[in-house]
């Protein structure tokens, strides 16, 4: 059975169907309907040992696009999801490292291209591991399916640089996720991180602070529960749910875990992704930073 603590914390988002605990995934490894992908940053981790039945995706070399700064198109998307076995009616349950941030970051890339059924793994790789679950190298042997994306939506959730500086001038809500030095302009990227492009430091003007990595209890990997994700957005950023709302960091994937967290758990009404984040921003001639 799964710890009622748990079962209740899931039951109280505002999407609650998204999330899914390590108990539950235990209980359905077997369900041939399931389709159970790791997506990290350090990409090393899933040759080391994953989640029986699990399959991979490495977001900078299956997700993007290697020839210009985009994702992949519609066809490269059903490609991929065809190869990994993936059919339009499996339900998905990603996962990955640091606190499910890539695991997110596909979440947010999977619903551009519609697919309807997919969640997140509360805890990721951390809580699985930590609670001593299996673990395997043996990669599954996949059946290729004939995965048919939609075409890609730039509409719904993601949000591109002139709607954020219509955004910023007229004082809606902008959310920067990145840490307080980078927002202050003291860093110009994560530290620990290679610079990755932006010549100016600071952020988008009227924007608020709140690092990506708040939303989650960092012992466990959990997303923290909806009352305390309210408090940290709506009563502590005066954020309106019912207002539209956009998110960036640096390249748009600690964003995206943000547009998770504000969209499904907490019930944000439009909530948008700008993936173009600072290093778009920071480097754009004529559009204005404060520090």
């Amino acid at each position: 059975m799964e710890p009622m603590n748990t079962a209740l914390k899931i039951s109280e988002y505002a999407c609650p169907d998204v999330v899914v605990s390590t108990d539950w995934l235990s209980q359905n490894l077997n369900n041939p309907k399931i389709r159970i992908i790791e997506s990290n940053e350090d990409q090393l981790l899933y040759s080391s040992g994953h989640i029986p039945g699990a399959i991979e995706i490495d977001w900078a070399k299956d997700l993007n696009d290697q020839f210009s700064r985009d994702y992949i198109q519609s066809d490269a998307f059903s490609s991929l999801l065809s190869r990994l076995g993936v059919s339009n009616d499996s339900t998905v349950i990603l996962y990955g490292d640091k606190n499910n941030w890539w695991a997110c970051y596909t979440f947010w890339v999977f619903k551009l291209f519609g697919h309807e059924d997919v969640r997140i793994l509360d805890g990721g790789r951390l809580k699985w591991v930590s609670e001593g679950r299996e673990i395997t190298k043996e990669k599954p042997k996949l059946s290729e399916t004939k995965y048919v994306a939609k075409i890609r939506d730039d509409k719904t959730y993601r949000a591109f640089r002139d709607e954020v500086l219509l955004v910023s001038k007229n004082r809606g809500q902008l959310v920067d996720v990145r840490s307080p030095e980078e927002f202050s302009g003291e860093r110009l990227h994560m530290e620990g991180y290679p610079n990755e492009g932006a010549l100016r430091g600071g952020h988008v003007p009227n924007a608020k602070s709140m690092p990506w990595a708040r939303a989650v209890d960092t012992k466990t990997g959990c997303f923290l529960p909806a009352s305390e994700l309210k408090a940290l957005y709506v009563e502590g950023l005066e954020l309106d749910p019912k207002k539209p709302t956009i998110a960036y960091c640096r390249i748009g994937e600690r964003s995206s875990h943000t547009w998770f967290v504000l969209h499904y758990l907490l019930g944000f009404e439009d909530v948008k992704n700008y993936d173009g984040s600072w290093t778009e921003w920071g480097n754009s001639v004529g559009y204005p930073i404060e520090r």
